[in-house]
């Protein structure tokens, strides 16, 4: 339950702060103090060990895996002082700050977990089970920081062990295929530690299904495609996950702790909350700030009700109205030109049309004039700053396409891969785009499944590491930024260009950051990526 997630957030203050006494404090006080935890007094009960474990999920990312999109083709920085806008047009080094951010971001999750892992034995316990369950969350949680180091990095120092500050003055990179190894181990045994389910009281916690699930993208993205096809075919095993039946639903409150849902973010609102409407939401809504939207390059990536490409032959693509008799999850995920936004006005984004959200009206109204409609509910209208929706992590839909596309890159070719994608294709009730034809050649299948992973998972934060692993981004990142199309004041079909905003991509040092400066200069010993 979200109980869960607040108890963290309050676990993770108390023992963050009590936990950190210096020696020369203990020299001069032996009081026992009444505003925090002292070292010697944690780590003695069961629940101890729950407090600290819950606290280890304040770390995992949130409305951050959104930005991941603004630097790929499918996304925009729409305010041009956020700091990844600098990224998305390639103009960051070793000194930025959502460089810095990311690195220290997960390092900090990592230490966390290395503290948990270092101290649980030391309470007396005699439920094993329990013990062992949240040990197998803290090896879980910090594969997942790994993860996400080694797709943004590279080599990264692989830290283990809760170590001293003199200790990392002498850290040094580890080899990407080695923190592979660690990251898969890791997950491997984690996910014997774990159990399927959780009671109500405990849901939102890792599980083996989440685990099974990390180990099938890691391993995707490190290219070891029998190890990801095997670990999503255990996810797919368990029976006991499937698609949400509505897509357009599966962003929504009535859809928390659904089926698909493998891995989430979870809050509470009042008391735990997450400002993504506020993020993300159309100006119009209560002076929303429309940071991230999405692209015309996206867009058009969505097929016609056809299940053919807008540029096809036969596909029923109509330019005059670009949007209609589309993938129904172009307007699930994307706010378009007539839609009814949360307030109940209409959605009008057009240059001409003089309303809040019209390209140009304001630097803050989305310039593509599309927004991105994930995570926005009518719920959260009144107080756009304080949401209780849950940022979804991990889901069934990314388990099918995994398998797909590890299979697909095997060239084994059976109606199993036929199968997950057409199941994330159509095996919703208000998704049903035409099945894939099983005399699809691999090349075929390669484009289908790689465009569905980009439709599916539209702001998500995979696409980043998609378009780095199949070395697309030199192809698909650089130039302007287009957004809808509409009429103009002479009834002639016009596209919206963003202004002023060209970006670059330099496939000798971009799939790879820099590693961070402040780092470098603390630790001498840390070399930098090629390029940088």
């Amino acid at each position: 339950m979200k109980s869960t997630r607040y108890i963290a957030g309050l676990a993770f203050l108390a023992v963050a702060t009590g936990l950190t006494l210096t020696s020369c404090d203990r020299e001069l006080l032996d009081t026992v103090p009444n505003d925090r935890l002292a070292e010697n007094l944690f780590w003695k009960t069961e629940n101890d060990a729950r407090l600290a474990a819950n606290s280890l999920y304040t770390d995992l990312d949130s409305t951050n895996i959104i930005t991941w999109d603004a630097m790929t083709d499918i996304a925009h920085t729409n305010q041009p002082f956020d700091v990844q806008a600098y990224v998305e047009l390639g103009q960051y080094d070793a000194t930025s700050s959502k460089i810095y951010g990311e690195w220290a971001k997960a390092y900090k999750g990592i230490r966390a977990c290395n503290y948990f892992l270092q101290n649980v034995d030391k309470v007396t316990s005699t439920n094993t089970t329990l013990i062992n369950q949240f040990k197998g969350e803290a090896r879980a949680l910090r594969a997942y920081q790994y993860i996400k180091l080694a797709s943004l990095f590279g080599d990264v120092p692989l830290v283990t062990t809760a170590i001293s500050l003199d200790e990392s003055r002498a850290l040094s990179r580890t080899p990407i295929a080695q923190v592979w190894d660690f990251v898969d181990k890791e997950l491997t045994d984690a996910s014997a530690l774990l159990p399927t389910t959780y009671a109500a009281a405990d849901k939102g916690r890792v599980t083996k299904g989440a685990v099974l699930g990390l180990r099938a993208r890691a391993n995707l993205l490190a290219g070891r495609y029998q190890q990801a096809a095997e670990a999503a075919d255990q996810v797919m095993k368990l029976g006991i996950y499937g698609l949400n039946d509505s897509y357009e639903k599966l962003f929504s409150y009535a859809a928390e702790n659904n089926k698909e849902v493998l891995l989430d973010r979870q809050f509470i609102k009042d008391t735990y909350p997450v400002n993504v409407f506020n993020y993300l939401g159309p100006y119009s809504q209560k002076s929303a700030n429309s940071t991230i939207v999405p692209t015309k390059a996206l867009v058009d990536m969505y097929e016609t009700t056809a299940g053919k490409l807008i540029t096809d032959t036969g596909s029923g693509y109509d330019p005059a109205s670009p949007y209609a008799n589309r993938d129904p999850r172009l307007k699930f995920s994307v706010f378009l030109t007539g839609d009814v936004l949360p307030s109940g006005i209409i959605f009008r984004p057009e240059p001409t049309s003089g309303t809040a959200d019209a390209v140009g009206n304001t630097y803050i109204a989305s310039t593509t004039g599309f927004n991105i409609k994930k995570y926005i509910n009518a719920d959260d209208y009144a107080n756009p700053a304080n949401n209780g929706i849950n940022i979804i992590l991990l889901r069934y839909a990314e388990i099918l396409l995994t398998y797909a596309e590890a299979k697909i890159e095997l060239n084994q070719l059976d109606a199993s891969v036929l199968t997950a994608i057409n199941t994330v294709r159509n095996g919703r009730t208000d998704v049903k785009q035409p099945s894939i034809s099983s005399t699809a050649t691999q090349a075929d299948l390669r484009a289908i499944v790689r465009r569905e992973r980009t439709v599916e998972l539209a702001f998500e934060g995979q696409h980043l590491f998609d378009i780095r692993r199949w070395k697309t981004a030199e192809t698909v990142v650089p130039g302007p930024i287009y957004g809808i199309t509409y009429k103009d004041a002479t009834g002639a079909l016009a596209t919206v260009q963003v202004v002023g905003i060209n970006r670059t991509f330099d496939k000798s040092r971009h799939y790879l950051w820099p590693i961070p400066q402040r780092e470098r200069n603390l630790t001498p010993t840390l070399s930098q990526n090629p390029g940088w």
